[in-house]
């Protein structure tokens, strides 16, 4: 079929060998590639029950359909396994550069097992695998190590030209449940805690080269789709708010809204958030609108700190959501020293959203005296320190190193910890925007909010935020959609310029299938089925659904906004029906 190799490379590292297994067209037509293709093969390959850290839990890397194409925003590449901080599914995206040299390899999945003795990084090409010792590599961080790997291939494979390098961090190598999967330097496999799983298999980093082409149905097609949406997107107002602020714009939004998470969840507006919003960012850094491979917004912001102790420190962000993980939940009123602690997890190799909410959790731990540890609200050393405690697992960080339901157990902090499945929610509180309580819970992988990116039609007023009765049904449509986003592996930022409509255009120029909606929609309910079987066969339960239960328990202070147990139970109700899963959330086809 067009738009695929019907190919998949299955990786051995205990073996240090590799095979090629074909696959059909009519798996193809049924997953369009991305999420769809890595579920079905984990369900087929990983051993039900696996432990995460284990050789036999299988980590896949894909690039969809839409990769190498002249599709904007097609340089994604997805990241999907069995995630060792919520023991249920993972997947995790990272946009940069990476995509187009893992499709050029000529393969629709790249699956990799097994554990090797020693470290060491692979080099995956169109003909063969290469396992290299990373002896001289384990230990450093992301940034040098990318460095290194790359300069290794300049000048041992001069005549093959640019690689895509993914590598972990001193978290990976220390198994911390929520270490990333870095690449060109600040863009990450952010959650999930993948960069864990590529460590327990004693793998520091992946350079894919290749010079492959998938052969797409309408290459006329798609090159005319392209260049009509660039010029539609010249004056589309979305576009033109991510090219000038990026995602910090959000700060503003939703401290106004009473939503944004401040104190640990205790709060729904931060009095310093004049000061760590995209004005401040643009005011305290020399900033520069920064994009992927094939993007036409360049929402990410290269950010370099004009003055003080941290003064030539360059990062692209922070984002929104590292804002919110410290600027908020830490109250940390200083935009430069949240750039500061970004800058920290990506050397280190850790999500950020989940750093933040345990930094946060920590704090309350001290403040209650249930902990020994120097550290408090708006502290950023102390912050600091804890995150290199965290990446090395000493004292304290040890226990946050395994995930946020051990440290809540351990320090009898059950009850206070704020997550979902074991994943921190991003900075978009429930108790304002309900529909979002309904993403969390639902989320394959947790806490998640991109799986529908629900925040938006709620911010907008296209849904009514406290309206429960019929929210589920509309979430779904959005949501199908936005699985559809990542079976072809579309960045989530283009979701009000890719409509269904759009969607079909696509697929048909890229695989020849002609697609109505209801058909997509029945590729996308596939796909979330075969997801939800993965996560019931690890042992989910309707309970693991539910928000915590601080959230039904606790108004927001500012506007007494909050959401109950029974408005969620209704909006999860009404989501299994929508799905056409039986009570208990399970699917019946």
């Amino acid at each position: 079929m067009f738009g695929f190799y019907n190919m998949v490379l299955s990786v051995d590292v205990t073996h240090k060998s590799y095979e090629l297994q074909m696959i059909s067209d009519d798996l193809l037509k049924r997953t369009l590639g991305g999420k769809g293709l890595a579920t079905h093969l984990l369900l087929k390959h990983n051993p039900p029950r696996v432990d995460p850290m284990s050789p036999d839990n299988h980590i896949i890397f894909a690039a969809g359909p839409v990769a190498g194409s002249s599709i904007w925003g097609s340089c994604r590449h997805g990241v999907f396994t069995k995630s060792p901080q919520t023991g249920f599914y993972s997947e995790s995206y990272s946009g940069g550069k990476v995509a187009e040299s893992l499709a050029a390899c000529g393969f629709d999945a790249i699956m990799i097992h097994g554990a090797s003795e020693e470290p060491l990084w692979l080099e995956i090409c169109e003909q063969s695998v290469y396992f290299h010792s990373a002896a001289d590599l384990w230990g450093l961080d992301t940034y040098t190590t990318e460095d290194r790997v790359k300069a290794w291939g300049t000048k041992n494979r001069p005549e093959a030209g640019a690689c895509g390098v993914v590598c972990i961090g001193p978290a990976g190598e220390n198994l911390v449940s929520f270490a990333v999967i870095e690449n060109d330097y600040w863009r990450s496999a952010g959650r999930t805690g993948t960069g864990a799983v590529m460590g327990s298999k004693r793998i520091k980093a992946i350079a894919f080269r290749g010079k492959r082409k998938r052969p797409f149905a309408d290459e006329d097609l798609l090159r005319e789709f392209s260049k009509k949406l660039a010029t539609e997107a010249r004056t589309n107002p979305g576009v033109i708010a991510y090219k000038t602020k990026g995602t910090p714009m959000l700060v503003d939004i939703m401290n106004n809204a009473g939503g944004f998470p401040t104190r640990y969840w205790q709060k729904g507006r931060f009095e310093g958030a004049s000061r760590i919003n995209a004005d401040a960012l643009h005011a305290h850094c020399e900033v520069k609108p920064h994009a992927c491979l094939k993007c036409l917004m360049a929402c990410g912001r290269l950010s370099t700190v004009k003055e003080g102790r941290h003064k030539g420190l360059q990062v692209e962000g922070p984002e929104y959501e590292t804002i919110y993980a410290f600027g908020g939940l830490c109250e940390i009123d200083r935009i430069e020293e949240i750039l500061y602690l970004n800058d920290i997890c990506d050397r280190l190799g850790m999500d950020t959203i989940s750093a933040g909410n345990l930094a946060g959790l920590t704090i309350e731990a001290a403040r209650q005296a249930r902990i020994d540890y120097p550290i408090d609200y708006g502290d950023v050393d102390a912050i600091a320190g804890l995150l290199a405690d965290i990446a090395a697992r000493r004292g304290v960080g040890d226990i946050l190193a395994r995930g946020i339901r051990a440290a809540a157990d351990a320090w009898g902090m059950a009850d206070q910890a704020i997550h979902v499945k074991g994943l921190e929610p991003a900075g978009y509180d429930p108790r304002v925007l309900k529909g979002m309580g309904l993403a969390y819970g639902t989320s394959d992988r947790g806490a998640c909010h991109l799986r529908a990116t629900f925040y938006k039609p709620e911010l907008a007023g296209m849904v009514d935020s406290e309206v429960i009765e019929g929210k589920a049904a509309v979430f779904t449509e959005w949501e199908d959609r936005l699985t559809l986003f990542d079976t072809l592996i579309l960045c989530r930022f283009y979701r009000d310029l890719y409509q269904w409509e759009q969607l079909s255009v696509m697929i048909k120029g890229i695989t020849g299938l002609t697609c109505d909606r209801q058909a997509m929609r029945a590729i996308a309910t596939a796909v979330s089925d075969d997801t939800r079987r993965f996560n019931i066969r690890e042992g989910l339960t309707p309970a693991d659904d539910h928000l915590p239960s601080r959230f039904y328990r606790e108004i927001l202070p500012e506007n007494g906004k909050g959401i109950t147990e029974a408005q969620m139970a209704q909006m999860l109700a009404e989501y299994y029906r929508a799905r056409g899963w039986n009570d208990n959330g399970e699917p019946q086809n």
